[in-house]
């Protein structure tokens, strides 16, 4: 491994067992394996007849020491595997990883943390695993602590944290305990807007500081400012990796190619909901209506469905639509559903767009779909006066009461 590398990744593949137990990653798994074995749904040899697919596929690639690397891809590209087994959670099927440093990841919400344990006694943890002192831990504590804002919290069991109190008070200790490699999945997903952009900011102060940096997201906002160089994967498989720019565009018209070809999609957290675009243009006009339609395939029944829909412009969300708030919920129960909707006039300056779809049921949302769809805007004389609207105005128009006088 050269010296002034941080990662060296060769001939990385994962494999798992679609619908077996065999192979357990987690503890938690083989105790879930042993106790489905004792209920007499799984038996020992099961897994060996199922059907296997490839998270990953034959990944290779370098990451110097000081770079910020973004990593990109549709919903089941491989993207949060990969940091898995970078972060030794996960162990690959074949191939190997290298690294220099010590490594701190900020995954999926439950990972790292230890639930019965108090956030204070978590920070102190997550110091030890990456090998510093109690003295070293306590020098950045207040700082933890007041980048978190849940010092009222902090003698509380994590497991009675939200979601959001989980990544504020996570993101914290691993942005503040200085590791020499730092993986972050999706860290802007949870959040209020506050949140999200003093995370923004801190991972700028990180990138500055030398330290190397794995970035997933789907917020193509945040890669594009802060990583110079970004992954594409596919079903598992490395397609682009290159400048910023370029790697984005890359993404975008692939999803355009699924979005046309009708393909099956995952939920964002994989458990197990789809969603198919069976009408979604790739295109309208300024002040157009918009017509959507999608079909979905639940993993058990629900009833009083609802669907919401989300726009962004350059990874920002612009706007949201949803028959949660507006309390328009399915008709009937099951696991298989069509969802209409029609936007009417929508008021989008031109540019690209790109469409998120979020389900649930009467009160809450359960599952999410990011960025399964692009939208191309362009101007349109919508006021009828031959002036066609401007892109560099952002991502709305609004056709306003004047009355302008002389003084």
């Amino acid at each position: 491994m050269e010296k002034d590398l941080a990662l060296e990744v060769n001939n990385l593949s994962k494999q798992y067992h679609l619908g077996g137990y065999g192979g357990h990653d987690m503890l938690r798994e083989a105790i879930m394996s042993r106790v489905r074995r004792l209920l007499g749904k799984e038996t020992a040899g099961q897994s060996s007849a199922q059907n296997t697919f490839w998270a990953l596929e034959d990944l290779s690639f370098q990451v110097k020491q000081g770079e910020v690397l973004g990593v990109i891809g549709p919903n089941g590209a491989g993207k949060s595997t990969l940091l898995k087994i970078l972060s030794r959670i996960t162990e690959p099927t074949r191939g190997n990883v290298r690294i220099r440093g010590r490594v701190a990841s900020l995954l999926e919400v439950g990972t790292g943390f230890h639930p019965e344990l108090t956030g204070y006694e978590n920070i102190f943890l997550n110091g030890a695993i990456l090998g510093m002192t109690r003295r070293e831990i306590r020098a950045k504590l207040n700082d933890i602590v007041a980048f978190s804002g849940l010092e009222r919290f902090l003698d509380t069991p994590v497991k009675r944290y939200s979601s959001g109190m989980y990544v504020r008070l996570a993101f914290a200790v691993a942005a503040h305990l200085e590791p020499e490699i730092l993986l972050l999945d999706e860290v802007l997903a949870v959040g209020d807007v506050a949140f999200q952009k003093k995370c923004l900011g801190k991972m700028e102060d990180v990138a500055h500081s030398g330290r190397t940096v794995l970035l997933v997201s789907h917020n193509m906002s945040a890669i594009r400012s802060l990583c110079g160089r970004t992954l594409v994967l596919s079903h598992g498989k490395l397609i682009f990796d290159g400048e910023t720019d370029e790697a984005v565009q890359h993404y975008m018209n692939l999803l355009s190619e699924r979005q046309e070809s009708g393909e099956w999609l995952n939920d964002d957290k994989h458990v197990g909901h789809r969603i198919r675009c069976t009408r979604i243009p790739n295109h309208i006009f300024s002040g157009a209506d918009l017509e959507l339609e999608f079909d979905v395939e639940l993993t058990e029944p629900k009833e009083n469905l609802t669907a919401s829909v989300f726009l962004a412009k350059g990874g920002i969300p612009v706007m949201g639509a949803s028959s949660l708030y507006q309390q328009c919920l399915g008709e009937g129960d099951g696991t298989r559903w069509r969802v209409c909707c029609t936007l009417p006039g929508l008021p989008l300056c031109p540019g690209m767009y790109s469409l998120s779809i979020w389900l649930g049921d009467s009160r809450n949302h359960f599952c999410q779909f990011s960025n399964i769809a692009q939208l191309s805007v362009s101007t349109g004389d919508v006021f009828g006066t031959g002036l066609p609207i401007p892109e560099k105005w952002g991502a709305f128009y609004w056709r306003g009461e004047w009355k302008i006088k002389a003084q």
